[in-house]
């Protein structure tokens, strides 16, 4: 079929391609179980401001293991906990990690964890602030100087609650990344930041319904 499309690097985002995506709309709900999911089956949070929450419910004792993780050793992110902190972990291309830590432990019981980024903009690729939030209180903030613009992987995965393949963070293994409290759900959000940085039931309900 002619014209022919001489792209390259464009070709790889849907979006500029001009190809159907999976996802539709600007949020997702992902829950505890989901694993081994695909790039172009998860909503796309790149070049873009963004935010990952999860309501979860935390062990008394210290929270540790993977709430979700996409990508791996050589390009992804992950929100997790560690001796009992919040942590964000964003891996550029396998040379160098940046980690975002809560400043506190995390208490026991039900509560929404959530991470904002607040993209710099000017083009694809380009860095932002992190900042992590306990039920809507900011708790941890960083910076990262840059981000992937394509793709994490040709075959690593987005995981719930633990994380396949080789891992984004060198805090865990994939053996010991499973997380010790429980996921109630998570969801990913594209665009500009509310300024509530909590998500109601019925936000909740709305993009669930979205779905159908």
């Amino acid at each position: 079929m002619l014209p022919l499309d001489d792209r390259r690097v464009e070709r790889l985002i849907a979006e500029s391609a001009g190809r159907p995506t999976l996802i539709k709309g600007k949020s997702q709900l992902l829950f505890s179980g989901m694993g081994r999911l695909s790039e172009s089956s998860v909503l796309s949070l790149k070049n873009r401001s963004h935010a990952v929450t999860a309501e979860v419910v935390l062990p008394s004792g210290k929270a540790n293991g993977v709430i979700i993780a996409q990508g791996g050793e050589f390009g992804g992110w992950a929100l997790y906990a560690k001796e009992g902190k919040l942590k964000y972990c964003y891996n550029l291309f396998g040379v160098r990690q940046f980690n975002t830590e809560s400043s506190d432990v995390l208490p026991a019981g039900k509560h929404q964890v959530r991470m904002e980024f607040a993209y710099a903009g000017g083009g694809l690729a380009k860095g932002g602030k992190v900042t992590l939030f306990v039920d809507g209180q900011p708790v941890g903030e960083g910076v990262l100087p840059a981000t992937q613009p394509l793709i994490f992987s040709a075959d690593e995965t987005c995981d719930v609650g633990n994380e396949t393949g080789s891992t984004v963070s060198p805090d865990y293994t994939a053996e010991t990344s499973k997380f010790n409290g429980a996921i109630n759900w998570i969801q990913l959000d594209q665009g500009a930041d509310d300024q509530d940085h909590l998500i109601s039931p019925e936000e909740r309900l709305r993009v669930a319904m979205a779905r159908q």
